[in-house]
């Protein structure tokens, strides 16, 4: 067995950083584990114990202990109280498989640690796959809000634009529209689902279309109720919109595993595509009838 005073500097200094890693992770799922209620409450609580473990076979190699980068674990935190525990528990082993060909090197020359360690990985990843989130059974609800939110009030933001050209009257015009869609999106979902057999809370899915469509809403209409202009309100709807569609499929690519790059491609093409056909169409309407 290979001694502390035996690793070479750069071996040391690798697992060192293994050592912050894991000591890190181990409060990371720790704390998580305290906001988490029932099932994954008792996952968080064994990733937890496991990253403890990894942690003192490393110690057992290096005689030193490592303080945790409590930075890193704010932020994963802050992290999961905005996109959940799924979303946090992907990125951390997104992380964890960057470094695994540093770690199949540093391992390669320790084989009586290489076993255990492998072990554990394999543990680990199998009870995060165990974690059951609320949110994630209403994906779908959550999509269709957002999809349909930014394609139709995006749309009808950008043709009220030119035919009305008030930035009072375009943004207010707009929420009401928008509140009135996403009401009648909720009743939808709501219907939708209690048609289906088997399918999950019909009400739920209705909270989350209509409360991501009216957050939506209250998002694209904002910019309205700010700027003077209704040219610059407008541009400010379009980066808001650009802004929502990066970040909420960037959050599908993690938790579902989605091709992003092919998945906002689309997206962006659809809802700017909408945006620009109702802004001539609002050209067209101040044009001929002289609004």
């Amino acid at each position: 067995m290979q001694s502390a005073r035996h690793l070479d500097r750069k071996t040391r200094s690798t697992i060192l950083r293994f050592q912050k890693n894991e000591i890190t992770e181990h409060h990371v799922y720790k704390n998580l584990a305290r906001i988490a209620k029932g099932g994954n409450r008792r996952v968080l609580t064994r990733l937890s114990k496991d990253e403890l473990r990894h942690y003192n076979i490393w110690r057992g190699r290096t005689l030193e202990d490592v303080r945790p980068g409590w930075l890193t674990i704010l932020r994963y935190i802050i992290i999961s109280s905005i996109f959940g525990l799924t979303f946090v528990i992907k990125i951390m082993e997104g992380g964890e498989r960057k470094a695994e060909d540093v770690y199949a090197g540093v391992v390669r020359n320790l084989p009586d640690v290489r076993g255990v360690l492998e072990d554990e990985l394999r543990h680990e990843r199998a009870l995060a796959r165990m974690l059951d989130e609320d949110m994630l059974h209403y994906i779908g609800s959550m999509v269709l809000g957002l999809n349909d939110a930014l394609v139709e009030l995006t749309g009808a933001l950008a043709g009220l634009t030119l035919t009305l050209q008030d930035t009072r009257l375009i943004g207010t015009a707009g929420m009401i529209t928008g509140i009135a869609a996403a009401l009648s999106m909720g009743a939808s979902e709501y219907l939708s689902k209690r048609s289906e057999k088997g399918s999950r809370s019909p009400f739920r899915a209705a909270v989350y279309t209509g409360s991501v469509y009216m957050l939506t809403v209250a998002l694209l209409v904002l910019p309205y109720f700010v700027f003077a202009s209704y040219y610059v309100a407008l541009g400010v709807t379009i980066a808001i919109t650009v802004s929502i569609i990066l970040l909420f499929t960037f959050f599908l690519s993690v938790v579902k595993n989605l091709p992003f790059r092919k998945t906002v491609i689309e997206t962006l093409m659809i809802s700017l595509g909408v945006a620009a056909v109702s802004f001539v169409i609002g050209y067209l309407v101040k044009l001929f009838l002289n609004v």
